[in-house]
């Protein structure tokens, strides 16, 4: 495999310190995918106004929509310019060769989803990301049990999988294992639009919070109910991951405006506008609005964890 080129970065907001605030203070970041333009400029412009921070990316499954290399030009610099933290977050990267170019690209965050691999694999094969990406000053999330995915989502595999829940005592060892920066849990929800209501399990996250001291994910979040949202997050999820609802918005807006004769032109702001406003609703759902400062504290103190990593790994290299 041919290594990808490193970009020159700039300090960049860490995952691990926007959920660990998150997780003491029991509100949640929204993860917002996006595949163009407009979008990215919706969600972080709502992310402006609701002085939230925000985690924003895309998926490995949405790249035949807009590549890494195209996405990484519009969001790294958008990301950059934001007055609120911003992590840029590769999601559900199924194959190292795609994460590792998005950590060369500049993306701050990954997900290496091997939750489709035995245990035994999925510890093995996380445990080497995490250690590749925390010596280069990256957060990692992996996903234990598995997230399935509804009819015509845009975010599963497309072999119309089924979930399987996280055991809360493998989460346990899994975490602590790994030293992954945020787990993603599988309780009942599934990827894209529901066609009938989902039953969570309520009970079984709150079992792994009280195991695990990690960051917890929910997936599969759009088309919950607002109390859903609320029980999960008061029983720990930090973080949501939110694609088919800003999805739909932009194009019931484009599809609208189009038939009333709109051209391109006109329905771009109406897209970023119409995820603007989805994305707010959201960020007020889940309690990040008014916590876009909250972090910096928490910045400062992983960096430097993160340089005392590398400084140990450089000596013990040394040594040997």
């Amino acid at each position: 495999m041919t290594p990808h080129p490193q970009v020159q970065r700039e300090p960049s907001v860490l995952m691990a310190a926007v959920l660990k605030d998150a997780q003491e203070k029991h509100y949640a970041v929204g993860l917002f995918n996006t595949v163009n333009l407009e979008m990215a400029k919706g969600v972080l412009a709502a992310a402006e106004e609701a002085n939230s921070p925000v985690i924003i990316g895309t998926a490995e499954v949405l790249l035949p929509f807009s590549s890494l290399e195209e996405l990484a030009l519009i969001l790294v610099p958008m990301a950059k310019r934001a007055k609120v933290p911003v992590v840029l977050h590769f999601d559900h990267g199924l194959t190292l060769d795609c994460v590792h170019k998005a950590i060369a690209l500049g993306f701050s965050s990954v997900m290496y989803d091997c939750s489709t691999k035995s245990y035994k694999e999925n510890v093995r094969d996380v445990k080497a990301m995490v250690e590749y990406a925390h010596s280069r000053g990256i957060s990692v999330e992996a996903e234990l049990g598995h997230v399935g995915a509804n009819d015509g989502s845009a975010e599963g595999d497309g072999s119309g999988d089924h979930s399987i829940y996280t055991d809360p005592v493998e989460a346990k060892v899994f975490a602590e294992t790994t030293g992954v920066d945020a787990l993603a849990v599988a309780i009942g929800t599934a990827h894209g639009a529901y066609k009938s209501k989902p039953k969570l399990d309520f009970e079984r996250l709150k079992e792994i919070r009280g195991m695990v001291e990690t960051p917890l994910v929910l997936h599969g979040g759009s088309g919950l109910t607002d109390e859903d949202f609320r029980k999960a997050i008061a029983n720990g999820i930090a973080k949501v991951n939110i694609f088919t609802d800003i999805n739909n918005a932009s194009a019931k807006t484009a599809h609208d405006q189009f038939k009333e004769g709109a051209g391109m032109t006109d329905l771009m702001p109406s897209i970023t506008e119409a995820v603007k406003r989805a994305t707010e609703e959201k960020m007020e759902l889940f309690g990040s609005a008014g916590h876009g400062g909250a972090y910096k504290e928490y910045v400062v103190e992983h960096v430097v964890e993160r340089i005392m990593e590398r400084l140990k790994e450089e000596k013990g290299l040394r040594r040997a």
